[in-house]
Parts: C-alpha cells; structure tokens; sequence
C-alpha cells in the first residue's frame, strides 16, 4: 500500500533508543509507515501520496506539554489581557477600557497573569484598585492559585466581612476586617461559582484557538492541569466532529477544585457515577484526579521543611495527611489514578505520605501516580518516589522569568535547586519524569523549555541552578517518550518508529544541534497530528 503523506530531503530523528536518523517518513492512515532514505521511502509514493521536500529541515516527534492549561489560551478574544503591563495603574487602566465596551452588570474576565513577577509593585491589584476602574461590572483577575475582584464581584459572590474562610481557602483582609478583594486558593471559588460559564460553542471555539496556537508551536498533545468534567465533555464534542487537532489528557478536577470541601460520601458518590476511566482514547483520555497539597514558589505559600529565610513561616499545607489520603484512596480504589499539586519538600512529603497509605489498601504502583510540580524535591523523595511507582511532572519554565521572585522568597541556596530535573533523571530513570510548561503562568514555547533545561539560564541569562542542567536529548525526551509514558502511551507515541501515531513536527534547523543562544529562533514550519497536517508555514512545504 502506498503511503498518504512523505516527507523527503530532511534529517528526521526517531528519537528511539537506537538513536536512529533517516531522511524521510512515510505516513499512511494516520501511522508511521517507515523512516529511511530518501531512495527506499520513496518507493513507497503513489499517485495519491502528498511529497513534501524539507528541503534539510529536521523532523521530530510532536511535543507533548505535560501540564497546561489549554483552556485559558483559547480565551485570548473573550478576556482582557495584561501582556507587558508594568504597574498597578496598567492593571487598572485596561479594566477600564474593558469596562468601557461592555454593558454594564456583565463580568469582565482578566486572562492569567502573574503579577507578583510582573508588576514593579510586586503584589497583587486590590478591590480599591479595582473599583477605581469600575463599579459597574463584577471584576474577576485570576493569577493561579489566587485571584483578585472588586466590591461588585464580592457582592455577586456574597463575601463581606462576616464571610468565614473556607476550607482550604483565605479571603485576604484589611487591619478593619473588609475583604480586600484578594481571594486565595479554595476562596477563589466562592467567586467562580458564580462567574456565568462559557456558552458550549463559545467554549468549543476556544478550545479550537487554542489548538491553533499549540500546533504553531509543534505541540502535538497537552496534559491539561485541572480539568473540568464540563470542558471534558466539551473536548469529546470536538473529537466527535472531527474539529480536535491536539491529543488531549485530562487531569480531572471533578468538583471544580484543587482542594474538594465535599465530604467523603459526596466524594464517593461521583466515582460511583464515573467508573475507571477509558486510559485507550487516542485523543480526549481522562488520565488522573487532581487534588492539591501546598501553594507556589513564586507567592511564597509551597509547604517547606525548613522556614523561609528570615521568618518562622513554612507556607501552607492546604489539606492534611488523612484528608488527602482519604480522598486519594476513594479515586484509587474506583480505579482512578491520582496526580497532587506539590511544591514544596514539606508538601511532597504530605504526598508521598498519603500514597504510602493508598498503596497499604489499594497497590499503586503499577499505576504512576503522579507528583505535579515536585519544585522543591529531595533525593530522598526521589527514592521515596520511585519505590512507589510514581511520574513526575515539573515546570522548568517557573525558573524563566520568576527566578528573582523565587530567589527572594526561598533564598538563594534553596532556590538553587528548584526543578531539580537532573536529580530526578538520575534517582528515578528518565521515563518517570516529563516535562511541561503550566502556561498560561509560564511562557508556553517548548524551545524556551528546551533551552532553559539544558542551560540553565533563565531569561536574563543568569544562572538558575547549572548543576541540574540535562542534555538535549534528555530534554527532548521529557517532552516526547516520557510525556507518553505519563499518559500511558509509550507503545503509540514519543518516537517515530513504524507502527506509532503519526505526531509529528518539522523545524528550520536541528534542536540537537544548534548552539544554544539559536534554540528559540528556530521556526515551527510544519505539524502534523495522525497523519494529517494541522499547521504549515506559509511558503515551506510543496
């Protein structure tokens, strides 16, 4: 039979454990049909069959972001952006002009930025602020993990002074005992209960921008960072009328939160209306529960061992040991797998705690179990980690543009060590670690990862902890085998060997090759996902 799609005239890296190089691929119903030289793939042309000539290009597999939140890049047209904004003033200014277009008693939605790292001010825009801009519309900014509102926000939510903190959460309050409009963690959503979701083909339409903009970028398939059943449901809609052009991995929040309040029963319950989910869905597959143990690096809240520097604080433990063991073990039992948002040593020791615990009535190991984030892990964790089974997933990206937040906060020593991704390359083998981007809080470019891995210098070129630098090739394939191991799919991608998914993707020069300082200005010119090509540079291909 005769292949759908050649690729010729390249340097296409398999990316296998052979190391093998061809120059060129064959594609048909939507798998790799071979991979050799150009003489013997091209025997495997028809009439039929689309050549494209690289023309030298490097082909390698699709990468694959192991914790993103695709959902808020598809928002770029239905919320305000803080893109390059320096104060507190830009902030309130671009409310305003928000406010201004829109009638009045409707939300305006901010787009996730980080302001702690972002603005001079280094701190968050209050209520006060906010109402500076408007009091006509309910404001609602989220930064991840914290958010701020303004009074009419706080209005629609019911939160005034008498407002207890809920579990998990804290409403950040002035010396009189008035909200300030800062809402953290499980506080968040006593606003985002009542911010209108996304009408279904609106949302639809965001999930489809946002796979345009992976697919610019030569990612194939994401590992979304706290899924809602609704967006599930959503993505499925899109897989079923042909529409998806991202592999997509759910990491599922079933009530909406980090950090469930349901009791126990509740809890149970939904597991009981959700049997163990379908892990063979080649596009939209439920891959985890996500639950949370601590806060960030960059808002000084990750639960640590030893206090921050110059204080007694040890951040924040947003749950305890029984409730997250409790709360994991109904999901391991019902034949879920769990992956927990841990920063900080002290949180990854509550983890590994509580999966100890599940694996004593419910064996886990064989089921890798996921640590999200690990920023701050220990070697001893790391062997902790490994006995249990247990991925990895870490964010190098934090270090790019939040290393001065980070070093502030943790000092330089500990912040030396933060996303330790040689240490856990070598305790725990490179399948078990996997690396992404937790976009829209990091910049979302693989080859800024890739850089920043195997350099260690973040966006000012200083310094970021050089002894847990990897090789470009580990680098490459965090972002390809051991992503498909995280989603167990490392029998169908990470590689272009015969018979794998046919994700794929062409750049201007050689990932592998190129000095270092040339990484991020290499061009994404092709991508193709199940064999189909789903982004093309204008004037690259044949």
């Amino acid at each position: 039979m005769r292949a759908d799609l050649l690729l010729r005239g390249g340097r296409v890296r398999v990316l296998d454990e052979a190391g093998t190089v061809g120059q060129s691929v064959a594609i048909r119903a939507g798998r790799i049909v071979a991979v050799g030289a150009d003489a013997e793939i091209e025997e495997l042309a028809g009439p039929g069959t689309r050549v494209i000539d690289l023309a030298g290009r490097t082909v390698l597999p699709g990468f694959v972001d192991t914790h993103c939140h695709i959902e808020d890049i598809g928002t770029v047209e239905d919320t305000v952006s803080f893109a390059g904004a320096r104060t507190i003033a830009e902030v309130v200014e671009r409310v305003r002009e928000a406010a201004a277009r829109t009638p009045a008693g409707e939300w305006i939605r901010g787009r996730i930025f980080h302001p702690v790292s972002q603005l001079v001010e280094a701190r968050r825009p209050t209520r006060a602020e906010l109402d500076a801009a408007t009091r006509d519309h309910p404001v609602h900014l989220p930064f991840g993990h914290s958010c701020a509102v303004n009074s009419a926000a706080l209005a629609r939510a019911g939160i005034d002074r008498h407002t207890p903190d809920p579990p998990g959460g804290v409403i950040e309050r002035d010396p009189d005992g008035e909200p300030t409009g800062i809402l953290e963690e499980g506080a968040e959503r006593l606003v985002t209960d009542v911010v209108p979701p996304w009408p279904a083909e609106q949302r639809a339409r965001q999930f489809e921008r946002a796979m345009q903009r992976l697919t610019e970028l030569g990612i194939t398939g994401v590992v979304g960072g706290a899924t809602a059943p609704s967006d599930v449901a959503a993505l499925r809609a899109l897989r079923d009328a042909g529409r998806a052009t991202v592999r997509y991995g759910a990491v599922v929040a079933p009530t909406g939160e980090l950090n469930p309040s349901v009791d126990l029963a509740e809890w149970a319950a939904w597991f009981a209306g959700h049997p163990a989910p379908d892990e063979t869905d080649p596009w939209v597959r439920e891959v985890g529960i996500k639950l949370q143990a601590d806060g960030g690096m960059t808002l000084g809240t990750a639960a640590l061992r030893e206090p921050y520097p110059g204080t007694d604080h040890r951040g924040e433990q947003a749950v305890d040991a029984d409730r997250l063991a409790a709360l994991a073990g109904v999901a391991a039992r019902a034949g879920w797998r769990v992956a927990v948002h841990a920063v900080g040593d002290a949180g990854i020791d509550l983890v590994l705690d509580a999966y100890d615990a599940v694996h004593r009535s419910a064996p886990i190991d064989h089921r890798r179990f996921v640590l999200v984030h690990a920023s701050l892990m220990t070697r001893d964790q790391a062997a902790r980690a490994r006995a249990l089974g247990l991925h990895v997933a870490v964010q190098v990206g934090f270090l790019w543009d939040k290393a001065a937040v980070i070093r502030r906060n943790l000092g330089a020593d500990r912040a030396a060590r933060a996303v330790p991704i040689r240490m856990l390359i070598d305790e725990m083998g490179l399948q078990n670690v996997s690396a992404g981007t937790d976009h829209p809080i990091n910049p979302l470019e693989p080859l800024i990862n890739l850089q920043l891995m195997t350099t260690r210098r973040d966006a000012h070129g200083t310094d970021v902890g050089a002894g847990e630098a990897v090789t470009r090739e580990e680098a490459l394939r965090l972002l390809t085998s051991s992503a498909a191991w995280y989603t167990f799919d490392e029998h169908d991608r990470g590689t272009l060997e015969p018979g794998r998914l046919a994700d794929l993707v062409v750049f201007s020069g050689d990932p592998l090759t190129v000095p270092a300082d040339e990484l991020t200005a290499l061009r994404t010119d092709l991508t193709v996902v199940d064999g189909r090509v789903v982004f093309e540079r204008a004037g690259v291909a044949a």
